[in-house]
């Protein structure tokens, strides 16, 4: 019998999963432990309306959690003994547990060392510490064009820095795929951004200070501010010696279960993909919300639980343009508007491969989030 459910993480996964726990009819005790100083918060928020200064910490505060949930700030777990079913916390406290949810997420990629004063967007004090040093700035340097990466550069463009984003790809290819991420490189560029291709990486310049980067082209790059937003890693260090645990994350069955009594949820989870054959993480926020859901009832129900059933779902907005996306732009996939003109700043596109919708994408365009889950999928 589960009485003691322990969550480590303070993500909307972790709270998901907490008040899905309830939902589900558990009557136990559920403690979420947090390494975090903040309440759980929302993270969309943080490269683009916190940078901006039109969102404030207490704005991208979740809903307070029940008041039958122990929620936990400032408390790190360092490892897990599962044969005695205890999750160790800093300063060699133990909490037991009969079910356990790991939701302990991931942290920003670095190209320095973890305790190098690095500009990366990640948490509420990354993006407040970022946004008070662009207060004082004229110009930004981006390393890496992705989602990330662009949010922050469309939001320093539209305070008046001087950007310039340097990738080893061309800008959101991999995100968007060539005929998007052409367009949304394109208005970039409108913009005044300077977009810089290293293809073999880039080299930190500077001592205690970043002031720059030098690419792999010899080229020197300089800007007031240097920020990283070059991808995450999966929080699976403190799993060491418990015998999970992956570098790729923490690999899932096909409801959410890790081991016996053990589920995960959210940024740290890896699944094995269907089309590759290896380990891979969806950090979104729709993945981590329907991962936390399918945990919770797959700790309480075991295999009577509902399978995971993966349904891509995420949004940027940079450029002055609304894009949100159902599906995977899968390589080889052909794009075809069947709404607007991206010249008109609104379109409905669909992607195809061999026939069969595979993805689909508002453009500053209003469709109910079930009408475009159809064009995505042939389903």
């Amino acid at each position: 019998m589960i009485r003691d459910i322990v969550v480590v993480g303070g993500s909307a996964a972790a709270v998901t999963a907490a008040d899905a726990l309830r939902q589900y009819g558990h009557e136990g005790t559920i403690t979420i432990v947090s390494e975090e100083r903040h309440t759980p918060y929302v993270r969309p928020p943080l490269s683009k309306g916190m940078l901006k200064g039109t969102e404030t910490p207490e704005s991208v505060l979740m809903p307070p959690l029940r008041a039958d949930i122990d929620f936990r700030p400032r408390t790190r777990a360092v490892g897990l003994d599962r044969e005695r079913r205890r999750v160790l916390l800093d300063g060699d406290e133990e909490l037991p547990y009969d079910g356990l949810v790991v939701a302990s997420g991931a942290r920003a990629r670095r190209l320095r060392a973890e305790d190098a004063d690095e500009f990366v967007v990640r948490d509420l004090d990354d993006a407040l510490r970022l946004r008070a040093a662009l207060a004082g700035a004229g110009s930004l340097l981006v390393v890496g064009g992705g989602f990330l990466g662009m949010e922050i550069a469309s939001t320093a463009r539209g305070l008046g820095l001087e950007v310039t984003v340097v990738d080893r790809d061309p800008p959101l290819v991999r995100q968007f795929g060539s005929f998007l991420a052409e367009h949304m490189t394109r208005a970039a560029l409108d913009e005044g951004v300077r977009i810089v291709r290293s293809p073999d990486g880039v080299e930190l310049l500077g001592g205690d200070r970043i002031t720059g980067v030098r690419t792999s082209g010899g080229e020197t790059l300089e800007a007031d501010v240097v920020v990283s937003a070059v991808g995450d890693l999966p929080n699976v260090e403190w799993l060491a010696g418990s015998g999970l645990g992956d570098p790729a994350g923490l690999l899932v069955d096909d409801r959410c279960r890790v081991a016996p009594g053990i589920v995960a949820a959210g940024d740290v989870v890896a699944r094995v993909s269907t089309r590759t054959g290896r380990p891979r993480r969806t950090p979104h926020w729709g993945s981590a919300i329907d991962q936390a859901r399918t945990a919770a009832q797959a700790l309480l129900k075991g295999d009577e639980a509902p399978p995971y059933r993966p349904a891509p779902y995420f949004w940027t907005e940079q450029w002055g343009f609304d894009i949100k996306i159902c599906g995977e732009v899968q390589p080889g996939s052909a794009a075809e508007i069947l709404f607007g003109a991206m010249s008109e700043r609104s379109a409905l596109i669909q992607w195809t491969r061999d026939g069969a919708p595979v993805a689909a994408a508002t453009v500053n365009h209003r469709m109910p989030l079930v009408k475009l889950r159809r064009l995505a999928t042939s389903v």
